[in-house]
């Protein structure tokens, strides 16, 4: 992975209380952890860092949409996503990021790499199963979909006429059962 100055925050020179950050993530972004499951990607992410006497608070909140293919149809979408983390940042004798809601940094350091956890925290928020919102609402018009509406009606018909061929023999035996 390659580090960003751009999500480099130096907390050194910054007064107690809040700070306010934005970014705007686009597929560049994921390029640097070599993640290309999107075709397209635009995301704004704000983070407020609330530097207190002997720790820091990071509340990250994030909103916008990625360009998937659907779990279905293999067609491409835009789906919204959003979310929020939040990270408390000590220090002490060694790095420590082994707690999700916990980093430990050494005692000297002047600056948080915060670009893992912004590609977390959207990443993670992408649902395993991705449906085109055309599909749920019945209005995705593709050829694949017309092709299996076309074979469904096929396989109906073929239903019909095996109900139609019955053996009368069938019949005698079903009427055992209800004249009882």
């Amino acid at each position: 992975m390659k580090k960003t100055k751009e999500f480099l925050i130096p907390f050194i020179g910054l007064k107690l209380g809040k700070h306010h950050f934005e970014y705007q993530i686009n597929n560049s972004f994921f390029e640097i952890f070599d993640y290309n499951e999107y075709q397209d990607s635009n995301i704004k992410v704000n983070v407020v860092l609330e530097k207190k006497s002997t720790l820091l608070e990071l509340s990250f909140k994030h909103k916008g949409v990625v360009n998937v293919p659907c779990d279905l149809t293999s067609e491409d979408f835009d789906l919204p996503v959003k979310g929020k983390m939040k990270l408390i940042v000590r220090f002490g004798e060694e790095y420590n990021n082994d707690n999700e809601e916990l980093l430990i940094l050494p005692h000297g350091e002047f600056e948080v790499d915060i670009a893992q956890y912004i590609y977390e925290m959207i990443v993670l928020s992408v649902p395993l199963r991705r449906v085109h919102p055309g599909v749920k609402d019945g209005s995705l018009k593709t050829e694949a979909l017309t092709k299996l509406n076309e074979l469904i009606v096929k396989e109906e018909k073929k239903e019909n006429k095996q109900e139609e061929n019955i053996d009368p023999r069938w019949d005698k035996l079903k009427q055992l059962l209800t004249d009882k």
